[in-house]
Formats: C-alpha cells, structure tokens, sequence
C-alpha cells in the first residue's frame, strides 16, 4: 500500500498516479468510472489532476481489487460500509468530546466552589 503522506506535490496526473500503483493508465481511467467518489479535477486542457484524497480512494480501491480479490461491486459496497462505518464513529466521537467539556466545566466549577469553601472555613478558623 502506497503511503500517501509522503506525497509532496498538490497535483498528478494520471501517469504519475498509474505509475504510483504499478497500473496502467486505463485501469486508472475505468475505476474513476467505475467509483462515482472518484472524480478528480481537470485543468483547462481537460487533463485529469488527482489530489492526494484521489489517490487514497484509488489506493482503497487498488488494495481491495488487486490484493484482497474483490470484484468491483464487492469493493464498492465495501467502500460504502467504511464510510458509514467512519461517519458513526466521527459521531459517537464529537459526543465523547461534547461530554469532556461538559465534564471539564464541572470540574471548574467544583474547584471554585471548593476554593470558596476553603476561604470561607480559613476565615471561620481565624475568628475562632
């Protein structure tokens, strides 16, 4: 599996992205009307420039066609799993985070209240 991070520039054209994979050009050009998701820009020549999210798509697709055997509509559905998949975690993870500030301004404010606590009963002490 390629490492994405690593790519540097912001575009690439469908040769670099085929090469990338050890692919043809073609096969590259099918999956792009194979997968909808994977509709990368055209410059004014019409020339196909695929972002680095272009290329983690077809770097799924690559993984699940060509080293896992899916057939095409087997990754397709797979692909679509993943991304409900995601997007239900992505939710069950902004609840977590609302709880945590939730908690966090619980947790203030029990410390003030403890300070004034504390302040109220050093007084107390003082006029004993």
């Amino acid at each position: 599996m390629i490492d994405t991070e690593k790519l540097t520039k912001h575009y690439y054209t469908t040769s670099e992205v085929a090469e990338l994979f050890d692919v043809s050009n073609s096969l590259i050009r099918y999956w792009e009307t194979e997968f909808h998701s994977l509709r990368p820009n055209k410059n004014t020549k019409g020339e196909r420039r695929f972002t680095r999210k272009n290329i983690e798509q077809i770097a799924l697709i690559y993984h699940l066609v060509k080293e896992k055997g899916y057939t095409l509509e087997g990754a397709r559905k797979e692909m679509v799993s993943q991304k409900e998949y995601f997007k239900e975690k992505n939710t069950q993870l902004k609840k977590l985070a609302n709880l945590k500030d939730g908690i966090s301004e619980i947790r203030e404010l029990l410390k003030s209240e403890l300070d004034v606590l504390q302040q109220g009963n050093s007084i107390s002490d003082e006029q004993s």
